[in-house]
């Protein structure tokens, strides 16, 4: 935590987002290997209501045999989705959330900031340490209105928020928005989520593609995500895995550009300058920021690439 009481928020690279459920035995133990860049083990959208109870039951014994140190020490982010707390499952979803020290803990249906309130109150009081972070599904029209307030709580003191996740599937069913390719109906409403995390620095995932075997519809999709400006995609297969991350990822051409500009803000004439000159173009203090986390996060999936 620094002076301001901020927490500094990693960059981290967030190019694939896989779900899996967490009652599924298979897809636990896969998703041990997989190259994504995070995994959502899920205990909401995945779990049949009669299943709750079990789903956690395995998840808890799953993170515990693979994770004995806790699950922070994984070089992906490990998120836990729970139920609402205000469903009979979101307690105990959260305490074993909690004991399992996830990266994240992904809470459904934000439709207003009292909702992410809520269960950052419930954290304080169960202890956690602000490294265990918070992430929210803005999947409703409410969320989506809502969404510029609710990132503005990324700004509060002490918050634990750091990243959106966008519910594509919920937000066509409750609006009754035809799942069309290009989603022109819905692009405005994914702007506006985009907006509102930039506004607060916050990163944000694009929804699912559910047809895992349209490879080439996928890809259209992706491009659209990255050209609208989401960090990631979440995922349903791990076949999705390879193409988000080449789609996400960061080229060698903006590597090599990023790279340009630390070093030339390094230069004992620029150190103190706000606007410096590159190669014929006016660049600012701004794009140095954008810089380090560029190459930051490169770092880390060459690191963990191998």
């Amino acid at each position: 935590m620094s002076s301001n009481n901020f927490y500094v928020r990693p960059s981290r690279p967030r190019r694939s987002v896989l779900y899996v459920p967490a009652d599924n035995t298979r897809a636990l133990v896969k998703s041990l290997k997989l190259n994504c860049d995070a995994v959502i083990y899920d205990l909401e959208d995945a779990i049949l209501p009669d299943h709750k109870d079990d789903a956690r039951e395995q998840l808890h014994a799953f993170l515990t045999e693979n994770f004995p140190n806790g699950t922070s020490n994984d070089s992906r982010e490990i998120i836990i989705r729970i139920n609402s707390l205000a469903s009979e499952w979101g307690k105990r979803d959260l305490l074993a959330a909690r004991s399992l020290m996830p990266s994240a803990i992904l809470t459904p249906k934000v439709s207003e900031i009292d909702d992410v309130i809520e269960i950052s109150d419930a954290l304080l009081e169960l202890d956690a340490p602000n490294t265990l972070r918070l992430w929210a599904m803005i999947e409703t029209p409410k969320g989506v209105l809502n969404a510029p307030t609710i990132a503005q709580y990324a700004r509060t003191p002490g918050t634990r928020l750091d990243c959106f996740v966008v519910g594509t599937n919920d937000l066509l069913k409750e609006t009754g928005a035809k799942p069309i390719k290009g989603r022109p109906y819905i692009s405005t409403w994914l702007m506006q989520i985009i907006l509102a995390a930039r506004a607060y620095e916050l990163d944000v995932i694009d929804g699912v593609f559910n047809d895992f075997n349209d490879l080439v519809g996928y890809k259209d999709e992706c491009d659209n995500a990255r050209a609208m400006g989401f960090d990631g995609k979440s995922l349903i297969h791990p076949n999705q895995i390879s193409l988000a991350n080449d789609i996400f990822g960061i080229s060698d051409e903006d590597f090599s550009k990023a790279e340009t500009i630390i070093a030339a803000f390094r230069e004992p004439e620029n150190k103190e300058l706000g606007v410096i000159q590159i190669a014929g173009e006016m660049v600012e203090r701004l794009h140095l920021e954008m810089a380090e986390k560029i190459v930051l996060k490169a770092n880390i999936i060459k690191q963990r690439e191998g």
